[in-house]
């Protein structure tokens, strides 16, 4: 196990995070199928199991190849995916509310995300001041070379904004409460203007730079996460607000869910299609799975539960309607993306180093006379 984790990167966290967004974006479906919930719940126990199993390994890797571990920090390709660990913890934490509690009880499930939640806030915060300051002290980077990839650490605390809100209940009224409730909208504000100041550069980079290379196309679907998980934070704080915040910050929260997140939605919506168009494109040009294929479902589920958001807030049938259909994707997208990562663990293909570049062969002249 030491030699084979040496490869194992901090991106490997965004199997755990499309895990866990199957779970909780299908317990808040406005459908009642038999069986529905108990499968989020098993999909959710996964998510777990998978996220102590990579704590085990990552830790494992930072103990014995301490050498691989620092080379990723300096490499400005990997060191954002450590954004993805804050994720990661919670999107599991949050699934132990939603889902979770049905089989490990209520208490158990608020014991969990607390733990999950402040510890994937206090790393997702850190991420979000560390791994931009690496990018301009340390790291060699250019404006042609930026990608969605960028947006991971600035988007971790919007993950916390939007999960938050979900332990507000269990705290003892007041100032506890409120205190929360608030710093997850703080949160909200400082991932949000963060992103506005990296997706310029990423859409730059697109339009005047040509399309991403072929293993790097499904990061396109990265900008649908904090587009999703703004949508749903707002909605999270207009449900938690009331009794709460006063009586007037509680209708402005309403209105916020509903004048912020439709715009923001139509957006995630118009992205959408363009990622998917660049993604046939390159699948047409030869593109094959890599982990950035997790890119399509963590994102993906975060529209989903947006969209159930605008539907609970604004009561209309076609947010139910892009819910089921982002679900079904999200599904597809999932079960893709672990039947293909299950064959490169069991085969050791995504664990291997790279492979050694061929030898070219000077050629050879002959003097004749």
């Amino acid at each position: 196990m030491v030699t084979a984790v040496r490869r194992l990167g901090p991106n490997w966290y965004a199997s755990v995070m499309g895990t866990a967004i199957v779970g909780t974006a299908g317990a808040g479906l406005p459908l009642h199928l038999p069986g529905l919930r108990t499968a989020c719940t098993a999909v959710w126990a996964l998510s777990l199991t998978m996220l102590l199993t990579l704590l085990v390994a990552r830790t494992v890797h930072w103990t014995h190849h301490r050498d691989q571990a620092r080379a990723d920090l300096l490499d400005p390709a990997v060191a954002p995916f450590y954004g993805c660990l804050a994720m990661a913890l919670l999107a599991v934490g949050g699934g132990a509310l939603v889902v979770g509690r049905d089989w490990i009880g209520l208490r158990a499930a608020v014991a969990l995300d607390t733990v999950l939640f402040g510890a994937g806030t206090a790393v997702g915060l850190t991420a979000a001041v560390a791994v931009p300051y690496l990018m301009a002290v340390r790291h060699k980077v250019h404006p042609s070379q930026a990608t969605p990839v960028w947006l991971l650490p600035v988007v971790a605390p919007m993950v916390s904004a939007a999960l938050g809100p979900l332990l507000v209940p269990h705290l003892p009224p007041g100032q506890p409460r409120e205190t929360l409730l608030l710093a997850c909208f703080a949160m909200f504000g400082l991932s949000l203007l963060a992103t506005l100041l990296m997706l310029p550069l990423v859409f730059a980079r697109l339009v005047t730079g040509g399309p991403l290379p072929l293993a790097l196309t499904p990061t396109l679907f990265l900008v649908l996460g904090p587009l999703g998980q703004s949508t749903t934070a707002v909605g999270k704080f207009a449900d938690f607000a009331p009794g709460v915040v006063s009586a007037s910050y509680s209708q402005g929260f309403s209105l916020l869910a509903v004048l912020y997140g439709v715009p923001v939605m139509g957006f995630a919506l118009l992205w959408l299609g363009l990622a998917t168009a660049h993604v046939v494109r390159a699948r047409r040009r030869g593109m094959r799975f890599t982990m950035t294929w997790w890119a399509f479902t963590f994102p993906v589920g975060t529209c989903v539960t947006g969209a159930e958001s605008l539907a609970h807030h604004t009561g209309l049938a076609v947010y139910d309607g892009l819910a089921i259909v982002l679900y079904g994707v999200l599904v597809a997208a999932w079960v893709t993306a672990t039947v293909h990562t299950a064959r490169g663990l069991l085969s050791g293909a995504l664990l291997a180093g790279p492979r050694p570049a061929p030898v070219a062969l000077r050629p050879v002249t002959a003097r004749t006379t």
